[in-house]
Formats: structure tokens, sequence, C-alpha cells
């Protein structure tokens, strides 16, 4: 009985372990399907803005940092405002780019 809870238990950890969140690849779908609005380093590029006529947040905010991993999820996935839902990145891209976002410093 211990042997097969030893095992689940593992086996429970190790999935876990295999979809964690990674930045480095986040950072990879971010500067393809976000850097161009949100700029390189998280600081939203002042012509888009403008063209927009909306104010962006800077990624490394506090008001962006306090937001929590499913709001930023609902971001991309659904859109805010003037932005559209960002249909190339998807499944657990989406999680390594909000991994990405919270990275950035």
């Amino acid at each position: 009985m211990r042997k097969m809870l030893l095992i689940a238990t593992f086996s429970v950890f190790a999935a876990g372990a295999a979809y964690a969140a990674d930045a480095s690849a986040g950072k990879a779908d971010y500067d393809r399907a976000c850097k161009s609005c949100h700029g390189a380093d998280g600081t939203a590029n002042p012509a888009i803005a403008k063209m927009m006529k909306v104010e962006m947040k800077d990624l490394k905010s506090p008001e962006v940092k306090a937001m929590s991993d499913d709001e930023i999820k609902m971001i991309i996935t659904d859109g805010k405002g003037k932005m559209h839902p960002v249909k190339s990145v998807t499944g657990k891209q989406i999680d390594d780019v909000v991994a990405y976002v919270k990275s950035l410093k």
C-alpha cells in the first residue's frame, strides 16, 4: 500500500513539474506575439499607444505585478479594451508568457 501511495505521489509531482511554466520559452512567444506593442522589456510602444489612443500599462508596473496569473491569462486569451485576443498564443504558451511577464524587472 505504501509503495502504491509513493508511486502515485511521485506521478502527480512529476506531472506537475512537466507542466510548469517556462519563462524562457515565454520570452520567445512574447517576442513573436507581444513585443511589437508591449516593447521588448514590457514598456509600451508609445507609437502604438498614440495610434490606438490608449494608455498601455508598463508590464513591470506594480499594478500589473499585482495581477494574478489567471487575470493575465484572461487578458491574453480574451483581450482587454482595444487589445484583441492573442490567438497565436495557446495552451502551455499562455502559461509561459505569463511566467515571462511576471519575470520582467
